[in-house]
C-alpha cells in the first residue's frame, strides 16, 4: 500500500469524465488500498480515483460508520430530501463552502469483487456518495457552493444549520 499525490483545483484531470471499470484486476485492487490509505492520511471520508490520477469510475468512502464502502462506476438511482451543511473536498484544500444535497440516496454500483449491489445512505454518507460520485463527471463541491468559499478554520467557528 502506498499513499498517492491527491491532484487539486487547477489540474485538469479533476475536469475529465471518467471511464467505467471493466474488470477488476490486481492494479485496481492495489489501487483501492492505497486510495483507503490515502483517504486516511489526509482525514477525509472519501475519495475519487481522478483525484490520484487515475480516471476511472471508482470511489472509496468511509464516514466512521463501521463500514468501508468500495463504489466502482456508481450510478445514483434514487434521492429524496435535502441538507444544507458545510463541505470540503482534499482537492480544494483549506477551503470550505455551503452545499445543499440530497438527505437520502441510493446507488448502484460494484464492490472489489465486481458483485453488481446498491446502498442506501442518510445524512454524510449521503453527502459523501453525492460528492464522490460528482468526481467522476468532472464536477466538483466548488461549483455547487452557495456563496463564497471560506478557509477551514472559519468556517467551522460558525454553527451548522
Amino acid at each position: 500500500m502506498a499513499i498517492r499525490k491527491v491532484r487539486t483545483i487547477g489540474d485538469e484531470i479533476l475536469r475529465k469524465e471518467c471511464k467505467p471499470v471493466k474488470e477488476m484486476t490486481p492494479r485496481l485492487l492495489e489501487l483501492i488500498d492505497d486510495m483507503f490509505e490515502t483517504m486516511y492520511e489526509t482525514n477525509g471520508v472519501g475519495l475519487a480515483a481522478p483525484q490520484v490520477g487515475i480516471l476511472k469510475q471508482l470511489v472509496v468512502i468511509d464516514v466512521e460508520d463501521g463500514n468501508q464502502y468500495v463504489l466502482i462506476n456508481p450510478e445514483i438511482i434514487e434521492t429524496s430530501g435535502s441538507q444544507t451543511g458545510y463541505e470540503g473536498c482534499l482537492s480544494v484544500p483549506g477551503k470550505t463552502g455551503i452545499v445543499t444535497r440530497p438527505n437520502k440516496v441510493k446507488v448502484r454500483a460494484y464492490n472489489e469483487n465486481m458483485e453488481l449491489f446498491e446502498l442506501e445512505g442518510e445524512e454524510l454518507l449521503a453527502r459523501a456518495i453525492c460528492h464522490e460520485c460528482a468526481h467522476l463527471h468532472g464536477e466538483l463541491f466548488v461549483d455547487l457552493v452557495e456563496g463564497e468559499l471560506e478557509d477551514t478554520e472559519t468556517a467551522y467557528e460558525e454553527t451548522e444549520e
